[in-house]
């Protein structure tokens, strides 16, 4: 189980094949049928491989939600060369560094940045892309094994310098297509993720899309209003989002204010979910619609999700059961995990990959969580954020929950810092809502006083910022913050 047989060129053939009128994707106002898709990938392809690109190449591409992005990936596959995702927040300092790590040659942008000298070719969208693009047809794609590998994806690095996660297709596509009939995700929907297609959640939605034959509707850059009028007039199904998604939305009003009829299920990801904000988000869908969450990792994709027949209880307050074939467990608070789609070692960094295995073939997540008598997984933080006040540690994830329910808090986030009695003591850093008055850190305690929270667990320090550091997909990077507090 999780194990697929086949590769992503043969998804997007076979649906060209058997489907070619129905819709690949949904853009603005436009739509790109399966055989159109085919299609211009395949001009793509020998627009590639006229630069060089051949199989075990290395492209990067640094594009938004826009079609050229998945064109690009399934011109890449189809000479069995490797896609590179490259967040677009990225600049100088971190292309460099990926670029210079992965030793890819050929980069499509959106734009010609500094900072890419050792890469042969750049292809900017507003300007070489278009003439690849119009190439003569490639005759005949790679006839690949689903072993070779696809994705070079690199960590997030919100506390450590970023990764590189090499991916075959067999674990990765076996992956989705076991999601499918869990999720119930069936050909004639339509997917839409709100999280970059540069991240493994909105690859997870296209692979699930490739495997279902279900459309995909690309938001080109988020905005609350945007993700709203989109899932409207597209009439979207399934939604791959996170809370920094939603609570926006559902602060403004645009949850009753458009129609989400359409909508059977909402997915939460990328970020602890509030058990209210996943209830207030269900409750104002219709016809049924449900809120679902899911768990997953650049190093095995999707790890465990919530089904939507699932009781409420597990869809809003736990990340639900492993996929199909993944196998999960809890040792002294850490979650490990194994499967078919777990990766087998860091690119080039024999010392990392030592590091994440257990003796007996277990990944570390580096979560801290537990795991019900049913299977249902709760986090309850990450090692790294555990705070170590005089000896006695504690996760502050669920802290923040509380803080955050506050009015006049938009976001905000525990880190510890040094002393010298008691090792560590907790700084909450806050990001008022528009418009609200400043916190205090009277206010912050006496909320939980109110809760009933152990005063161990208070923060000692209060710290406002405009702005939270944040990743491309929207987590907190706490290292700043801790670096914040060095100065």
């Amino acid at each position: 189980m999780g194990q697929a047989g086949f590769t992503l060129w043969n998804l997007v053939e076979r649906r060209a094949q058997d489907v070619p009128q129905s819709p690949a994707i949904f853009h603005e106002k436009n739509c790109i049928t399966n055989r159109e898709f085919r299609d211009r990938a395949l001009r793509l392809a020998r627009g590639l491989a006229d630069l060089g690109v051949g199989p075990g190449e290395i492209v990067a591409v640094q594009l938004p939600n826009v079609p050229e992005y998945l064109l690009s990936y399934a011109a890449i596959c189809a000479l069995g060369a490797t896609l590179q995702p490259v967040h677009m927040p990225y600049r100088r300092a971190e292309l460099s560094h990926l670029l210079g790590h992965s030793g890819a040659q050929v980069f499509i942008c959106a734009t010609r940045p500094e900072g890419v000298d050792g890469v042969k070719h750049v292809v900017p969208l507003d300007d070489r892309f278009g003439a690849l693009a119009a190439s003569a047809s490639l005759e005949r794609a790679h006839q690949g094994s689903p072993d070779e590998r696809f994705l070079l994806l690199y960590t997030s690095g919100t506390t450590d310098n970023p990764k590189g996660v090499p991916h075959a297709q067999r674990g990765f596509l076996g992956n989705a297509q076991a999601s499918v009939p869990e999720l119930e995700i069936s050909s004639r929907e339509i997917i839409l993720s709100a999280a970059p297609l540069t991240h493994l959640y909105g690859l997870f939605a296209y692979h699930l899309g490739l495997c279902s034959g279900a459309a995909m509707s690309l938001l080109l850059s988020f905005t609350p209003e945007a993700l709203a009028r989109q899932i409207q007039n597209h009439g979207v199904n399934c939604v791959f989002a996170g809370p920094a998604h939603f609570k926006p939305m559902l602060d403004a009003g645009l949850l009753d204010n458009y129609d989400f009829s359409s909508m059977r299920f909402a997915c939460l990801s990328g970020s602890p979910v509030p058990p209210e904000l996943a209830a207030a988000v269900e409750a104002r869908l219709k016809r049924k619609g449900k809120t679902i969450q899911l768990w997953g990792m650049t190093e095995l994709q999707a790890g465990s999700f919530s089904r939507p027949g699932d009781p409420a209880d597990v869809r809003h307050g736990t990340a639900g059961a492993a996929t199909p074939g993944t196998e999960l467990r809890v040792v002294d608070h850490r979650l490990q995990v194994r499967g078919p789609s777990l990766f087998k070692e860091y690119f080039n960094n024999p010392v990392a990959t030592r590091q994440a295995f257990t003796r007996d073939g277990w990944f570390e997540t580096g979560d801290t969580a537990e795991l019900s008598a049913g299977g249902h997984l709760r986090f309850t933080g990450r090692v790294k954020e555990i705070i170590n006040r005089g000896g006695v540690k504690y996760s502050p994830v669920d802290i923040e929950a509380l803080i955050e329910r506050m009015p006049g808090v938009a976001r905000c986030a525990i880190v510890p810092y040094p002393d010298a009695v008691l090792g560590e003591r907790a700084c909450v850093f806050v990001q008022p809502a528009p418009g609200a008055s400043r916190a205090t850190l009277e206010a912050i305690t006496r909320e939980l006083d109110r809760a009933g929270v152990a005063k161990f667990k208070w923060p000692e320090r209060l710290e406002l910022v405009d702005a939270m550091p944040l990743t491309p997909t929207q987590k907190v990077m706490r290292g700043r913050l801790r670096e914040r507090l060095k100065t």
